[in-house]
């Protein structure tokens, strides 16, 4: 008969594991909660925006030091018209120093990122604003932001997962699993947008004439 595991075993491997994957307890339970409100269908406004009419991918966290920042240079690496702001932040911020040290493994340099605030973003009707948290779509949309102008970026990410928990002061291996999410999810951004002929990347078909 195959052995049970002893219980402090098993909490310490479950520990490992919210660690690396979610990055702690509540990364985990927001998780599953957004999948969750997703299954409902209560995000469908922040899950299908109009390609046509976005000219400018803006990514959307806290700090804009490590997500929003990492996610901005993976988009105009392929080519997108974008930018990233922050919550909470201080303009001119430099990104934290383990996103500056995850990067490269991406291909992404994150050394000469400066963080903006969003008091000194400008919206553009033709922004698609990209963010990591359900709870930060609701309060752009309480600031008076255009519901249908934000989006979950993690919606288009490979595995699905709606919260994408910030890494900030949490482990090596959760900075690498969380910018593993983002590089996958601009990555399926950019196909959907691409595919939809977005006026936010080049027109592909010009360079055929």
């Amino acid at each position: 008969m195959p052995q049970s595991v002893p219980a402090d075993h098993f909490m310490d491997r479950l520990r490992y594991l919210t660690k690396g994957n979610h990055g702690t307890w509540r990364g985990l339970i927001r998780a599953l909660l957004g999948q969750t409100e997703f299954a409902l269908g209560r995000l469908a406004s922040h899950t299908r925006p109009d390609a046509a009419g976005v000219e400018r991918l803006v990514f959307v966290c806290l700090g804009n030091i490590n997500r929003s920042a990492f996610a901005e240079q993976v988009a105009r690496a392929l080519g997108a018209n974008t930018c990233s702001i922050g919550l909470s932040t201080t303009t001119g911020a430099p990104a934290f120093h383990k996103a500056i040290e995850s990067a490269p493994r991406f291909g992404i340099d994150l050394s000469g990122h400066r963080a903006t605030d969003i008091k000194d973003y400008e919206f553009q009707p033709t922004d698609l604003l990209l963010v990591m948290e359900i709870r930060h779509a609701r309060r752009l949309v309480a600031a008076g932001l255009p519901p249908e102008s934000i989006a979950l970026l993690g919606h288009w990410g490979s595995p699905h997962r709606i919260h994408i928990h910030d890494p900030h002061t949490l482990s090596d291996a959760y900075f690498h699993t969380c910018f593993t999410l983002i590089q996958s999810a601009v990555l399926g951004l950019v196909a959907d947008m691409r595919a939809r002929w977005s006026p936010c990347l080049p027109d592909e078909r010009l360079s055929d004439l």
